[in-house]
């Protein structure tokens, strides 16, 4: 898959800015596999690291507006999960800005316009980018727009990660650590049950589930194995 031209008229309707420096959105859109091809250089990284601080004071931000009667530990959780790979990933595929990423040979080959970390980084680059070509009230805008669901959706948003739960269950009852394994793989970059993963617990399987990518399959292996506790709380039961 080709990446589509910048200036993009599309594009610049789905980030709601038209920038002006044009090479700084081209740079944000350059994963350090293409940058490295071309001349050595490493791409939208440093925009990545900008985007990664602004994009956390703006939710912060917006969660305290939103939130008036979460204490720290709330805002905090939801931060952390409205700003995690996975989450980023979504938005970033909500926007089609995989379409635009600039990869390189290796990385296109493996599918690199749909990966998770590729994706959120790839969103964190762009909001760096808007913030030095724009500013900051563009990036709240653009961030308010974006992650309207996650901010609608009140204390869902704290629900701690599958993964997260069931480790804090096994290790409080079974003092064990879970681990994943990849039980099949199709292939098929886009099928939603590419990947089909166990989740095991003392050479145990407590559950199985199938996910598009690995991560996706882990977390829902995860849920399964948390319907075999006690909501995944920590008891004995």
């Amino acid at each position: 898959m080709t990446a589509k031209k910048v200036p993009d008229a599309a594009l610049a309707e789905l980030l709601g800015h038209e920038f002006s420096d044009l090479e700084l959105l081209e740079r944000a859109l350059t994963h350090s596999s293409s940058a490295f091809e071309r001349d050595s250089s490493r791409g939208n990284e440093r925009l990545e690291f900008l985007g990664d601080a602004v994009l956390d004071l703006v939710v912060a931000r917006l969660l305290f507006g939103a939130h008036l009667d979460w204490r720290e530990g709330d805002l905090t959780r939801a931060r952390a999960t409205m700003v995690n790979t996975e989450s980023l990933a979504a938005r970033a595929r909500e926007l089609g800005l995989g379409d635009y990423i600039r990869l390189g040979r290796t990385e296109l080959q493996s599918g690199g316009a749909d990966k998770s970390r590729v994706l959120a980084n790839l969103l964190e680059a762009v909001i760096g980018a808007l913030y030095l070509d724009a500013g900051i009230e563009k990036v709240f805008s653009f961030v308010e727009r974006v992650f309207a669901a996650p901010l609608a959706s009140g204390r869902a948003v704290l629900e701690r990660d599958p993964k997260t739960r069931l480790q804090e269950w096994a290790h409080a009852v079974l003092r064990q650590t879970p681990r994943y394994e990849v039980l099949a793989d199709s292939g098929e970059e886009h099928a939603e049950d590419r990947f089909r993963v166990a989740a095991m617990i003392s050479d145990e399987c407590w559950g199985e589930a199938t996910g598009r990518t690995k991560r996706a399959a882990e977390r829902a292996a995860a849920s399964v194995a948390l319907g075999q506790t006690a909501d995944g709380e920590a008891t004995d039961d």
